[in-house]
């Protein structure tokens, strides 16, 4: 499972790059504003920054809209994979988009029936949103793990993104689900990391080295 960051903080994007572990970038029109950056030039900042796919969502809720919007975010970086809700006009969009060779991830997915659908429409990515899902009382994972099964059974070529991650825990029972992707906020990929007995080892380890040292001495 490719691990991706959900921002559009640059700052955040370079620190977790730095571990070598970064695959990808999610990120969308209200995250640049929350960064006080043009949407396009934050795209071209981000796809310059990460080697894998940067995925950056339309405005527009009409088909045509979509498909000029996305065919201009298209031309900023050769990684740039644009991303549509999965409406009846976000489908026909990604179906005209896939046509031309451009790379699609179908956004705000909360049903299997919707994944089954964007698939048909050839889409690179579906992206189940896990964590608002439980906030309306379901199973996140269920719904992922359902989406996993109906792909593996139909054979679809489309990669499964697990979106809206709350927690460690969201991340582990992805990949245990087999997501293809999961793309995380800086605060749970910096979460990852930590373990309170990892903490207590090192202190450890760091203090019988002092006491070492002291003794050759």
């Amino acid at each position: 499972m490719k691990l991706w960051l959900d921002t559009a903080n640059i700052d955040e994007i370079r620190e977790i790059n730095a571990w070598g572990v970064l695959a990808g970038v999610t990120t969308n029109p209200t995250l640049a504003g929350k960064e006080g950056v043009p949407f396009e030039q934050r795209l071209k900042e981000i796809a310059a920054e990460v080697d894998g796919p940067v995925c950056g969502e339309v405005i527009s809720t009409e088909r045509d809209g979509m498909i000029a919007e996305g065919l201009k975010l298209a031309e900023i970086a050769p990684n740039i994979v644009v991303k549509a809700p999965v409406t009846s006009e976000g489908y026909a969009a990604v179906t005209e988009l896939a046509k031309r060779g451009i790379k699609t991830n179908m956004t705000l997915c909360f049903s299997p029936a919707q994944a089954i659908l964007a698939a048909e429409a050839g889409a690179t990515y579906i992206s189940p949103f896990l964590g608002r899902v439980d906030d309306i009382g379901n199973d996140g994972i269920d719904l992922l793990n359902e989406i996993v099964e109906i792909y593996r059974v139909q054979g679809y070529t489309t990669y499964v993104l697990a979106a809206s991650l709350r927690s460690p825990q969201h991340v582990v029972d992805s990949a245990k689900a087999g997501a293809d992707v999961a793309t995380l906020p800086h605060s749970v990929f910096k979460a990852l990391v930590k373990h309170p007995l990892t903490d207590i080892g090192l202190k450890r380890f760091l203090d019988d080295w002092e006491a070492y040292q002291r003794a050759l001495a």
